[in-house]
Parts: C-alpha cells; sequence; structure tokens
C-alpha cells in the first residue's frame, strides 16, 4: 500500500521536534562542558602539588610509615572496583565504556581465584551492575553533572575504610579521561594500596630525576616530621584522586552527549531529507494518477 502524503509529513514534524530536542541538548551540554573545563584546569595544579608533596616527605621519611594505608596486604583475596560514570543517558557510549571495563576487569580477577566487591558513582553504572547480577556494595548517585569535594570525601572515606578493615585487599578505579568533546579514553588506576612505587613513579619530571639531580634540589626540613606530614597529606591524596576521576568523568559526560547529539541532530536532518523526497514522489504519483483518471474519463466520454 503506497504511503499517503499526510503520513509522510506527520513523520517529518515528529522528526523535526525531536530535532528540537537534540539541538537543545547539544547546546546545554555545550555550556556546561565548557564550565566542566574550567574546573579541571584549575584542579590539575593543585593535584599535581598534592601529589609532589606526597612523593618529597615519602623520600624524606626513607620507609613509607606503618599507615594502615599505606600497607600493602599480604595477599590480594578480594579486590574493589569503582566504576565512574554518569547518573544519565543520551551519551553515547560513555556509560557503558566503563561498565564493560569494569566488568572484564572483574572477570580477570575472578579466573584468578580473586573476590570481587563493586562500587559505582552515577545511577547508569550502578543499575547496569545489579543487571548483571554481580555484588554491588555501595551506590555513589545523584552528583555526576557537577560533582563536589563533598562527595569525593565521602567515595574516599568508604573505599579507605573497606580497605583498612580487610573488606578489600585493592582497590582499583574506572573513569572516562577527558581530552576534548571528542576525545575520552577509559582509564584504569589503582588507587590502593599507596605503596611507594605510586607515590614515586607517577610519570612526571621528578619522577624521572637521576640521583644528582636529586642532590642537586634545595634541601626541605619538616616540621613536624615527614611520617606525621605522611598521616595528613595520604587521605588528601586519596580524596583528590577520586576528585579529579569526578571531573575528568563529568567533562567526559558532557563532552560524549554534546556529540552524540549532534550526531542525532546531523540524522535527522538527513532522515528529513529523505522523507521530504519521499513526500514529493507520492504527491507526483498522486498528480500523474488523477491527470490518467481525468484522462481516461475524457476518452471514455469521447469513445
Amino acid at each position: 500500500m503506497p504511503v499517503s502524503q499526510r503520513d509522510v509529513r506527520n513523520r517529518i514534524n515528529s522528526v523535526k521536534n525531536i530535532q528540537k530536542i537534540t539541538r537543545a541538548m547539544e547546546m546545554v551540554a555545550a555550556a556546561r562542558l565548557r564550565r566542566a573545563e574550567q574546573r579541571i584546569e584549575a584542579l590539575r595544579p593543585y593535584a599535581d602539588a598534592i601529589r609532589r608533596m606526597t612523593r618529597q616527605a615519602a623520600e624524606a621519611a626513607g620507609d613509607l610509615p606503618r599507615l594502615p594505608i599505606l600497607q600493602e596486604h599480604g595477599e590480594i583475596r578480594t579486590v574493589g572496583l569503582l566504576a565512574i560514570a554518569g547518573d544519565r543517558g543520551l551519551a553515547g557510549a560513555f556509560n557503558s565504556n566503563i561498565v564493560r571495563a569494569t566488568v572484564a576487569t572483574g572477570r580477570e580477577h575472578e579466573r584468578e581465584g580473586r573476590r570481587l566487591m563493586y562500587f559505582a558513582a552515577g545511577r547508569r553504572p550502578a543499575s547496569s551492575i545489579t543487571f548483571r547480577g554481580l555484588d554491588l556494595a555501595e551506590a555513589f548517585t545523584g552528583f555526576t553533572d557537577r560533582p563536589a569535594y563533598a562527595d569525593a570525601r565521602r567515595i574516599a572515606e568508604r573505599l579507605v575504610a573497606a580497605y583498612v578493615d580487610d573488606e578489600v585487599d585493592q582497590v582499583e578505579i574506572f573513569y572516562n579521561h577527558y581530552f576534548s568533546p571528542l576525545s575520552q579514553q577509559v582509564t584504569r588506576e589503582t588507587l590502593l594500596p599507596l605503596q611507594r612505587a605510586t607515590l614515586l613513579d607517577e610519570g612526571d619530571d621528578e619522577a624521572e630525576e637521576t640521583d644528582e639531580q636529586r642532590s642537586k634540589r634545595a634541601l626541605v626540613d619538616y616540621e613536624p616530621d615527614p611520617e606525621q606530614i605522611l598521616r595528613r597529606l595520604v587521605p588528601d591524596y586519596v580524596e583528590i584522586s577520586i576528585y579529579r576521576a569526578l571531573l575528568e568523568s563529568t567533562a567526559s559526560e558532557h563532552g560524549a552527549r554534546m556529540t552524540a547529539m549532534r550526531n542525532a541532530s546531523d540524522n535527522a536532518r538527513t532522515l528529513i531529507e529523505d522523507l521530504t523526497l519521499e513526500m514529493n514522489r507520492a504527491r507526483q504519483a498522486e498528480i500523474t494518477q488523477e491527470i490518467m483518471e481525468v484522462v481516461a474519463g475524457a476518452e471514455g466520454l469521447a469513445g
């Protein structure tokens, strides 16, 4: 049965309404993305300074002090996995990539005989993990659009408590690292235990210094002693690491949603063009049919 002009016109109007929504969502995501980029730019120097201070204090302390959070457990029997994503969808593969990476890593640990505890920051990863029948220890939701430092502190306190109380022997986090609106990379990091290698080898210039270069640096006198300073710095180090991951994830979410909505708007425009062409063809077919009927009627009268 041929499609009528009215049906095609109704479909065009429906697609146009959807296009208006996707354009509006793209504009909102672009505005939020800019604010998220500014927050990341403001945080990175502070996060780098915390990392540098923690590393230098650990150097000055020699062997890492016997703080529970700094001690590596003798055997890794249980691993905690924190998936950081969003509360909402319509962001392309942003949420699903994190869930897939987290679940895949969990299967690797299970093959090695380890038990798992899943944590989630965001409603989407929480619901996906629960849907898969996995053990979701705790979910942190309602703030992924604009995370605050208090949110990072709440997550850090839960993970540190789980590690110190021997609920888990290792904690890993998964989040989308933000490069640009078109480029986000799923990142996996070991958060706990904070071993010496983790503190001293973060990949910046100071980590690559030679012994001679270190000896030329100005000596630092610590008051109080480095161990007491580490007791204060290490919790901040964990919190700032989680906070930075949250901000990276937020910017990645807005960038992914902006890109997804832009693609949806482009697809809607293409669909409207195709439907308009289909409507014109249907109108031409109707006109041709009417002309044929008039001609046939005229020939019948003439006969």
